[in-house]
């Protein structure tokens, strides 16, 4: 929906309803420069080790860790190709209440923001060649340092009157995605439309662009060359949301998101690169969302939540799906938010946003040793 401003907005009752992060989702004035991580990962759940949750999850996930800890929130992180880096969207205190894009050297825990550090950022992801990476930005927009202070001022009052801090995602039509390198520099502008354009990811080769973009009229997805140009339109579902897309390994094939069935239900599809053989891939009552291949292309990570209850507030968990059958085995059994899940490109390791316990005071990002599921674990 548009506000009377023409910012299209989606609200805790609708897309994304985690209260906890962005989606596809953090500003603050920092210098950029290279910023040591404070504290060493640790192996999660120390203090519950004989909950039933702990030992559920036991047998997909190993050695689970946590990545970040000194940001407000932080979540939808990516892993580099070679496995070196992870880029991630996160909150910090400061002038900016909105995300930037940071990456982070999992060996050392360096990390660095290469993101302007003006106006919201989201849904960075890494070149195939690592040497440059996509996210997307409202920094051009003339008022995003007002829009800052308004937020402030808003989170202010909230917090002065005992609020819970609510969740909402705006499709801000100053978003355009750009690119960067390794180290934040050679800041180039891809997309230069009306409306939002984000929600970027790359193909396997590198050579392609899929997006998500209002452009016309609705939000719908687009590929574009890897340098912006020869732009087409891939989804035409009217009046819906289209999002979150990413390609298949072998690059044939892109899975999203979209609320075709009810407005703001999030279901997951996938779609042939050239724009034929849609398919739907779940169909619940619930919301199904943030979708990623793993590197085999035979099953699918998204997290999913049961919103029939008029009041109660959902639990997100992640689930895997063997495309081939529709068939699903539970991942997650925290009762905090699991949220965005990806593999690693060898498959091994498990990264996602959550609020494991819901303990936290914002999401943050965490780590896994993952171990395949047996066929037979495998349920409609």
């Amino acid at each position: 929906m548009r506000t009377s401003q023409g910012e299209q907005t989606v609200s805790t009752t609708g897309r994304m309803a985690l209260g906890v992060l962005a989606g596809s989702v953090l500003a603050w004035a920092l210098s950029g420069s290279v910023q040591p991580t404070p504290t060493p990962s640790r192996t999660w759940a120390r203090d519950s080790q004989e909950s039933n949750w702990v030992k559920a999850e036991a047998r997909y996930l190993r050695n689970i860790r946590q990545l970040t800890y000194d940001f407000e929130r932080a979540g939808e992180a990516y892993f580099s190709p070679d496995m070196r880096y992870i880029v991630f969207q996160a909150e910090e205190k400061g002038e900016n209440p909105f995300y930037q894009i940071y990456v982070m050297e999992l060996a050392s825990g360096r990390r660095w923001r290469v993101s302007p550090g003006v106006g919201r950022t989201t849904c960075a992801y890494f070149h195939p060649s690592v040497e440059k990476l996509i996210f997307a930005s409202t920094h051009l927009d003339p008022e995003a340092r007002k829009k800052q202070q308004e937020e402030l001022a808003r989170r202010a009052q909230e917090a002065s009157q005992g609020k819970p801090r609510r969740y909402e995602w705006a499709f801000d039509p100053y978003f355009d995605i750009f690119e960067c390198r390794l180290d934040g520099t050679g800041l180039r502008r891809l997309t230069d439309t009306p409306g939002y354009d984000a929600e970027g990811s790359y193909s396997p080769d590198g050579k392609q662009i899929v997006f998500c973009s209002a452009r016309s009229g609705d939000l719908q997805l687009y590929i574009m060359d890897s340098d912006g140009r020869n732009v087409r339109q891939l989804t035409r579902a009217p009046g819906c949301y289209n999002g979150g897309p990413f390609f298949s390994p072998d690059g044939r094939r892109v899975i999203f998101r979209a609320d075709r069935k009810k407005k703001d239900y999030l279901q997951i599809f996938v779609i042939n690169a050239d724009g034929t053989g849609e398919e739907q891939l779940t169909d619940t009552e619930g919301v199904n969302w943030g979708p990623y291949c793993h590197p085999h292309g035979r099953h699918i990570i998204y997290a999913a939540a049961d919103h029939s209850h008029p009041t109660l507030r959902p639990n997100y968990d992640l689930w895997l799906m063997e495309v081939a059958t529709r068939k699903k085995v539970r991942i997650t059994y925290a009762p905090g938010a699991d949220v965005l899940p990806v593999f690693s490109p060898d498959g091994k390791k498990l990264m996602w946003t959550s609020t494991r316990d819901g303990k936290l005071p914002g999401a943050q990002i965490f780590l896994a040793d993952f171990h395949m599921p047996a066929e037979s674990e495998f349920q409609p």
